[in-house]
């Protein structure tokens, strides 16, 4: 349920950041100026968005703190302004079973269903896994969170496709060409069955390799670099960060 905020009380208290600090090896690792940024953006983020508990799972305060400050990484430079458009999160408890229809070449429609770790809708909700949840933000290269809030920031001028808006000073068919060429060549190797450093996931079309790399870009940047370091300054442009400026400035990881 959402949660009405006394307009003066702050919606992170300080023993729920303080864990979230502590526990949370991705925020943890943060510089302070960087860490206060965070905590503001997340204390707008509970307040402005909704996020609710479903399948029986109950979604207490450190839980929606921990959901809240990831989703705030990626905007960290870029404002709340970015998270425009949409309203809602729901938390399952574990994987949960999405259902769709799909028409195939010859306009056959088929019904489908999966179970998935998270999903986002276009001016819809973002729908997670608190298992998976409870895996990211690491520092291993997965955060379910990080991932749907990449597709919401590739859905503000349509639908996910790997070319979200970018800054005036971007190019963007750089940006094209950068991310089309390390897609088909991550393609290329997991057809070839190479074993990759980016996870294979990444290949299964453009929207997923920019959500795949987003969660490299702030997880493993350093991995990131090494594979595809166009995609990586890419990145670093688009979200105004330098994850792997902050490792190097803190003497490695």
């Amino acid at each position: 349920m959402f949660r009405f905020l006394h307009p003066k009380r702050s919606a992170v208290t300080d023993a729920a950041w303080q864990a979230v600090r502590e526990s949370l090896p991705i925020v943890a690792t943060l510089a302070e100026s960087d860490a206060g940024k965070l905590r503001a953006l997340t204390d707008t983020f509970l307040r402005t968005k909704s996020l609710e508990g479903a399948g029986g799972f109950d979604l207490d305060e450190g839980s929606r703190v921990v959901v809240a400050a990831q989703a705030c990484i990626p905007v960290l430079a870029l404002g709340m302004e970015a998270y425009t458009g949409w309203r809602s999160i729901i938390v399952y408890p574990g994987g949960f079973v999405s259902r769709g229809t799909s028409v195939d070449e010859t306009g056959v429609e088929h019904e489908w269903e999966e179970e998935r770790s998270g999903e986002s809708w276009f001016r819809g909700p973002v729908v997670l896994s608190w298992e998976d949840v409870a895996a990211s933000g690491r520092l291993e290269g997965y955060n379910v969170v990080i991932h749907e809030m990449a597709h919401k920031l590739d859905m503000l001028n349509g639908d996910a496709n790997g070319f979200p808006p970018l800054h005036a000073e971007m190019d963007g068919a750089a940006w094209y060409r950068v991310f089309s060429d390390a897609f088909e060549d991550l393609g290329a190797r997991v057809d070839a069955g190479e074993e990759t450093a980016i996870d294979e996931y990444a290949a299964e079309g453009p929207d997923e390799f920019f959500a795949v790399t987003s969660e490299y870009f702030f997880e493993l940047p350093e991995v990131l670099d090494e594979c595809y370091p166009q995609v990586y300054a890419e990145l670093r442009a688009f979200y105004r960060q330098d994850p792997l400026g902050r490792i190097v400035a803190a003497g490695g990881r």
